[in-house]
């Protein structure tokens, strides 16, 4: 059984908690704690553990008190011992209400294939799961889940090397730096060609991050802990004073939540040269001044179309962003490769040079989103949907490159379009440059997934009421 089958097998159990009213995302959560205890057994690390607080110590147990010593598990293993452990299970609580529906998913896990699992690696049976959270519920945290191909194109051009140190400042569950990871490992057997030291830096330092959302940060620690990865991953908010001293990165790969700062105001930190209520501008800004300026430092960001052509502050910091790098490439994404219908993104890559003026000559634009099918269940999006971008962005001569949809801007024709970079996509009248309708399928099946979360409130909201029922309030009501 692959790691495949086993991410099924996992995620059909989210059914098994419906009549418990837990949400999809609740139950990816509920699973993380029940499958980092089984994951630790399966890899011989339960030392990490209090012993009373082990896989086994649930599996022998029934009922109430099965519940019961769960539930105490999550409470003590948040607030003592291992730090790691702490911070996995902080403020941890269980949604399950019915022992029964525990004792099954706890079942379930231990008939699984772990010798297939281990032979595949946990990490990435883990990883699966979060993409299989993403792509089925739509909406939620998983709305705009960067798809794994993607960032796997994203790693290999921007080429992340031993002892550089790479960072997300909008983490998730770790996505970029796990990819980054895996491509430093490919190139030095695993660390193996690498010095004691060295390799020692690439498990413990070199990669790091910051994640807004208890959850999301919960799941990302977990992610990066079955990928023997244990760089710092902050709980906090980079676009406040905790991102103050996030500096000096040889890499930043990232994909910045989309929207404005709750309550649209603006970032609490007094370091940002320009202030905009527009988090991705605001993100923007933070990553560019986080790059050591020595010529080499390198991002690749996935942003919405509105900070290519927002005008104003917009402008300002497009013109900031050309002066301090090296602004080479955009690539236009096609649209419905997230998960929400209709978002229109792209990737820009820039290089943080040693000076602060008139860093960007020539923008190089490649246009993947004119004529592209509308991706979705049905067409997938792959690697290979990125080869023709790859083989022109990696040209050591660009200029020689054979592809209509590589256009070349210099500094001075953006400069005109007033610092606009909403540039690059081909006019082709037969069809919208601006993308295609969505799938019908995943329109339906976003439908869905919001009605089932409606039902989860509207079953809270009941619960409510006819617990008020007999109360005084209700009565005077």
């Amino acid at each position: 059984m692959g790691n495949q089958e086993i991410v099924q097998k996992l995620w059909n159990l989210c059914h098994v908690l419906r009549d418990d009213g837990i949400t999809y995302h609740q139950y990816v959560t509920e699973l993380t704690y029940l499958l980092f205890l089984k994951m630790m057994k399966e890899t011989d690390n339960e030392k990490l553990l209090p012993e009373a607080y082990r896989w086994d110590s649930l599996s022998s147990r029934h009922g109430t008190e099965l519940q019961k010593h769960y539930r105490q598990l999550l409470l003590d293993l948040g607030s003592a011992g291992n730090e790691t452990i702490k911070q996995i299970y902080m403020n941890a609580t269980s949604n399950i209400s019915e022992p029964k529906n525990l004792e099954k998913i706890m079942l379930s896990i231990d008939q699984l294939d772990w010798y297939s699992a281990k032979e595949e690696g946990l990490g990435d049976l883990y990883e699966g799961l979060l993409e299989k959270n993403a792509s089925e519920t739509k909406s939620g945290a998983g709305q705009y889940f960067t798809p794994r191909p993607l960032i796997d194109v994203i790693v290999k051009l921007v080429d992340p090397q031993p002892g550089e140190r790479c960072h997300d400042p909008a983490a998730g569950t770790f996505g970029f730096m796990i990819a980054a990871d895996r491509h430093v490992r490919s190139k030095t057997d695993d660390y193996f060609d690498l010095g004691e030291w060295e390799a020692e830096f690439q498990k413990n330092e070199a990669f790091t991050g910051v994640e807004l959302v208890k959850d999301t940060h919960r799941l990302a620690m977990m992610n990066a802990m079955l990928h023997d990865i244990h760089g710092q991953i902050l709980l906090g908010d980079t676009l406040s004073s905790d991102g103050e001293s996030l500096k000096n990165f040889d890499v930043i790969l990232t994909n910045p939540p989309f929207g404005t700062k709750q309550g649209g105001e603006r970032p609490t930190r007094d370091d940002l040269t320009f202030l905009t209520t527009n988090k991705q501008l605001n993100f923007l800004q933070h990553i560019y001044r986080a790059l050591k300026p020595n010529g080499q430092a390198r991002a690749a960001v996935v942003l919405p179309d509105n900070v290519l052509f927002e005008s104003g502050v917009g402008a300002r910091i497009r013109a900031d962003l050309m002066d301090k790098c090296s602004l080479h490439t955009i690539l236009r994404l096609p649209t419905g490769i997230f998960y929400a219908q209709g978002v229109k993104t792209n990737v820009l890559f820039f290089t943080r040079e040693k000076t602060d003026k008139d860093s960007t000559k020539d923008v190089w634009v490649y246009d993947l989103r004119t004529n592209m099918p509308s991706f979705g269940k049905r067409t997938p999006l792959t690697e290979a949907h990125f080869a023709a971008f790859a083989a022109a962005y990696a040209a050591e001569d660009r200029s020689k490159v054979q592809d209509e949809r590589f256009q070349v801007f210099s500094r001075e024709d953006i400069r005109r379009k007033d610092d606009s970079l909403d540039i690059g996509l081909i006019e082709d009248e037969s069809l919208s440059a601006y993308g295609h309708l969505p799938d019908p399928v995943d329109l339906a099946e976003e439908a869905m997934a919001k009605l089932e979360e409606a039902l989860v409130l509207l079953g809270e909201v009941v619960a409510e009421l006819k617990a008020a029922e007999g109360s005084e309030v209700w009565r005077d009501e």
